[in-house]
C-alpha cells in the first residue's frame, strides 16, 4: 500500500513561538521512531517532503521545520539570500529543538539528519538538544568552532562527496578529527560523487554545475542511514 501524503502541522519551539512543519506518518505509527529531517538551502519543497515520506514508508514519523517560513526556491542566488539570512543559532536551538521535542510527545526515540544546509544545522543541533538519539549528517558541515563536539553524546552517521566543491575533503577531515577528538561514536563514509549526490532534482537543465545526483551512491547511503536509524532508534532485541 502506497504512503499517503503527509501534512502540515504546527508545533512549538522552547520559547513558546509555534512553527510550522511537514509531518509524515508511518502506516503503523504505533511505537514507531522519529527523526527531524533539515531542508536544503532550497526550502521546504517537494523533494525534501518525498525524503520525510520515504523514512514514513520506513516506519518513521518523520517532521521537516519550515526554516524559511513558507519561502522556498529554484533559483541558486534566491536560495543563497535565503539561507544567508536564516539566524542558523535560532534555527538549531528553537526550530530544530521544538520540532524534536514535539516528536518526543509521540515516540521515544527521535533522530535528526539533514542535507547540504540541512547537514551544517545537524551538527549545530546535535550539541544542542539532549533529546536526540542518534543524527545523520548528509554533505554539510558548519564552521569547525560552531560544533560544539564535547556536547554530542549519541552515534553520528556522515556521508560526504569526495568531489564536493562546497564542502571539499581538507574540511570533511577537520570536521571528523573533532569529532573523533571529542569521542563522538562516529561512522563516516565517502562516496566519489559530487554535492547533492542523493538529491534526485540535482539534474538536467537549471541544476547547479557542482551538484550531480547519483543514483548508486545513494541508494547505498540510504541503505547505510536506514542501517544506522534501525540499530540507534528502534528498541533491540536481547
Amino acid at each position: 500500500m502506497k504512503q499517503s501524503p503527509g501534512s502540515m502541522i504546527s508545533f512549538r519551539r522552547p520559547d513558546g513561538k509555534d512553527v510550522e512543519g511537514y509531518l509524515a506518518k508511518p502506516q503503523n505509527p504505533v511505537g514507531a521512531p522519529a527523526i527531524v529531517v533539515i531542508q536544503e538551502w532550497w526550502g521546504l519543497n517537494d523533494q525534501i517532503r518525498g525524503v520525510a515520506d520515504r523514512l514514513a514508508q520506513s516506519g518513521y514519523l518523520a517532521l521537516v521545520p519550515d526554516l524559511y517560513r513558507g519561502k522556498q526556491t529554484v533559483e541558486q542566488e534566491e536560495a543563497h539570500h535565503l539561507m544567508t539570512g536564516l539566524d542558523f543559532g535560532d534555527a538549531a536551538s528553537q526550530d530544530i529543538r521544538g520540532a524534536v521535542q514535539y516528536l518526543k510527545q509521540h515516540a521515544d526515540r527521535v533522530g535528526l539528519t539533514g542535507y547540504c544546509m540541512g547537514g551544517a544545522l545537524t551538527l549545530l543541533a546535535l550539541g544542542q538538544t539532549p533529546e536526540l538519539a542518534a543524527g545523520v549528517v548528509w554533505y554539510g558541515c558548519p564552521p569547525l568552532e560552531y560544533i560544539q563536539a564535547d556536547k554530542i553524546k549519541v552515534p553520528v552517521q556522515a556521508h560526504w562527496a569526495t568531489q564536493d566543491e562546497f564542502f571539499p575533503p581538507a574540511a570533511v577531515e577537520a570536521v571528523e578529527a573533532k569529532l573523533r577528538d571529542a569521542k563522538v561514536e562516529l561512522e563516516s563514509h565517502h562516496y566519489l560523487a559530487h554535492h547533492a549526490f542523493a538529491n534526485e532534482t540535482a539534474v538536467g537543465p537549471g541544476r547547479i554545475p557542482q551538484t550531480q545526483f547519483d543514483p548508486v551512491w545513494s541508494q547505498l547511503a540510504w541503505d547505510r542511514t536506514l542501517t544506522f536509524f534501525g540499530r540507534t532508534l528502534w528498541p533491540q532485541r536481547t
